[in-house]
């Protein structure tokens, strides 16, 4: 049993190499959250990458920081946890804020596995120690520079291919790149972009055989969602809209999705991810991980997730070099190749996580920090 003594937080700015464009717009630079738990066996670090503003979902990566320092560590500083579970316990009262229940989750479950010398997907429960990853493309300038990004993914072995899709980069963009990769496995990722008044433009969808259309709908949307994939023949994913235990429950029993994709930092950490996990398994729903551009620290925590036996699709985890000149945490991640030569990215069998931020890049790029201990 750990007693967690003090925690420390940091707001990081980490710059991207280019802009990374969606349906909700664009960011230049992604704003996370990092927490450090001390606690009588050792430290443990824990990421929450919300983003600057809040258009991806409601919260934000400064109303985080707030969340965390005034309400959520006064409320668990000085307890004692035998499991990382029991940390949601004491969070429960506080409503919705996943964002900000992640960062300490995703601590304390470091600080466990580190505590009992494990690493932490097979604390966690891993059943396998590397993951098949695909590859993901924003919105660009010109459709012609996304045709020979997805001809190298094909040639480098990605399992899949994901299209961020919006208006005035959605249909023709598809249209053309199943025309050239036919037997390619894609999919969509609207990010909220849709209403319901688009039906037909997905059941034109249906013919270019893809694999799901991920979030199409209102960011807040269960009801809408299943009459969609009631009209049409592709599986519907959810990522956006299920942001807790009870939003995964209700939207498995109203048949919203047929996939869900499930971050860590969106639900609430990895306690609540794995619980969704196993739900959308006995509801016959498939599972994958997704991630908010973090650093190798936050990358490790989705890939501990990822290596339960209920993510059957390639993973969203990229390597460091994907989108930062310098990542913010060590050692940096790096993707490898598996027997069949696809990509893929390995857990490290250090005790807990095993990635920690470089104090250098930390220190010149914090926005706001803040150590706050138990009385």
């Amino acid at each position: 049993m750990l007693e967690l003594q003090a925690v420390e937080l940091y707001q990081v700015a980490m710059p991207l190499k280019y802009p990374w464009r969606t349906a909700y717009g664009e960011d230049r630079q992604i704003e996370t959250i990092l927490v450090r738990a001390i606690t009588s066996e050792g430290e443990g670090w824990g990421e929450s990458s919300p983003l600057g503003q809040p258009h991806y979902v409601e919260q934000w990566s400064s109303g985080v920081f707030l969340c965390l320092k005034e309400c959520l560590i006064p409320a668990v500083l000085g307890r004692k946890f035998s499991t990382p579970e029991e940390l949601q316990q004491h969070l429960a009262g506080f409503k919705g804020n996943g964002f900000a229940k992640a960062g300490l989750d995703l601590a304390i479950w470091d600080a466990v596995a580190r505590a009992q010398n494990s690493p932490l997907y097979r604390l966690l429960g891993g059943i396998r120690n590397e993951v098949t990853v695909g590859a993901d493309f924003g919105v660009m300038d010109h459709p012609e520079q996304i045709y020979p990004l997805v001809e190298q993914a094909v040639a480098e072995g990605f399992a899949r291919v994901k299209l961020k899709f919006r208006p005035g980069w959605d249909l023709p963009v598809v249209q053309e790149v199943r025309r050239r990769f036919p037997q390619l496995v894609l999919h969509i990722d609207c990010n909220a972009g849709y209403t319901l008044q688009d039906l037909p433009l997905f059941q034109q969808l249906d013919q270019f055989h893809l694999a799901m259309y991920e979030q199409p709908l209102e960011y807040d949307d269960l009801v809408h969602h299943a009459r969609l994939q009631q009209q049409v023949q592709t599986p519907v994913c959810l990522d956006e809209s299920v942001r807790s235990v009870h939003l995964a429950r209700q939207a498995l029993e109203l048949g919203s999705c047929r996939w869900l994709n499930i971050k860590p930092g969106r639900v609430g950490g990895l306690s609540p991810a794995r619980t969704i996990a196993q739900m959308a398994q006995s509801h016959g729903v498939g599972c994958w991980v997704g991630g908010m551009l973090e650093s190798a620290l936050g990358a490790r925590h989705c890939l501990a997730l990822a290596t339960l036996p209920q993510f059957t699709y390639p993973a969203d985890i990229f390597p460091s070099d994907r989108f930062y000149e310098e990542d913010l945490c060590e050692p940096p991640l790096e993707l490898q190749r598996n027997a069949q030569g696809q990509p893929v990215v390995r857990p490290l069998e250090a005790p807990g996580v095993g990635t920690q931020p470089r104090k250098d890049l930390l220190k010149k790029w914090t926005q706001q920090h803040c150590l706050l201990k138990a009385s």
